[in-house]
């Protein structure tokens, strides 16, 4: 982090309906991003705050992503955080369609015009090893109280319907099923409410983060196991707490649709990397 301490450290802050990312741009080749530097900047007084991290590299197609939880975990996917970037390589190099590589894979973006973005996520992983689970269970129906779904957008989740997402007490709920045996890696959280044909309101607990006012890996999650369980289409509108998401579960995976932020840049002085060495 020497160059990084003696100039300073750009970054971005973007978000996605409330679903709030610090963008590191690394493309140049001379930054590296420890756990201790994620959670620091993700202090929400002491740092910038964050839900997730997002590290832009170069790699296979347009860019190569790497993703942090405010904790410092590592995430394999971040649907928002990737909507946001593919906005911004959009409009730096004017191109409407991106191929982006994750540890979740390679990603599609493409621009949804009237400034909304679209990314597929790829396809939903529905095995219980895929996931994963500890042993093998009926994914569709989880041996949980409230029968939850479980199911892997290249990281895990798990899906309650409920009668009333507002009744439900979250940061209790949350923490508790974040944690549950049955995830050995733990696990994202949504309680989720059918409000009409072909729509949801849901509500999102992250793994490593807490209640956040939209995830975009947990909406596709959301809209498949609605599919599954035969109480929606393949194609639903998410109303979450940040605002509303469209997900399109195709033939090549799933589609999520919906408006991005770039809200302001800046960086982080040496004074505050120094302190963390």
């Amino acid at each position: 982090m020497t160059d990084q301490r003696a100039n300073g450290l750009p970054f971005m802050k973007m978000h996605g309906l409330g679903n709030d990312f610090v963008v590191l741009d690394a493309r140049a080749g001379d930054l590296s991003v420890s756990p201790a530097l994620a959670r620091a900047i993700g202090h929400r007084q002491l740092g910038v705050g964050f839900d997730q991290l997002a590290v832009i590299e170069e790699g296979r197609g347009d860019a190569h992503l790497t993703f942090y939880n405010s904790d410092g975990s590592l995430s394999a996917a971040c649907g928002n955080a990737t909507r946001c970037i593919a906005r911004f390589l959009m409009d730096e190099t004017g191109k409407s369609a991106l191929q982006l590589s994750t540890a979740r894979g390679n990603l599609a973006a493409r621009d949804a015009g009237d400034g909304r973005t679209s990314v597929n996520m790829g396809a939903p992983q529905l095995h219980w090893q895929e996931i994963p689970l500890a042993h093998e269970t009926d994914t569709l129906h989880l041996p949980i109280e409230g029968s939850p779904v479980a199911t892997g957008m290249g990281n895990p989740h798990c899906t309650f319907f409920v009668e009333d997402v507002s009744a439900i007490e979250l940061a209790a709920f949350g923490a508790g099923i974040e944690h549950h045996p049955l995830y050995p890696e733990r696990t994202n959280v949504q309680v989720a409410q059918i409000t009409g044909a072909d729509r949801i309101r849901m509500r999102v607990w992250e793994r490593g983060v807490g209640i956040t006012l939209a995830s975009g890996s947990s909406s596709c999650a959301t809209a498949v196991a609605a599919a599954r369980r035969g109480l929606t289409g393949r194609r639903v509108v998410i109303d979450l707490d940040g605002g509303t998401l469209e997900i399109d579960w195709r033939d090549d995976g799933v589609w999520m649709t919906g408006e991005t932020a770039h809200v302001f840049s800046g960086v982080l002085t040496p004074a505050f990397l120094e302190s963390l060495s």
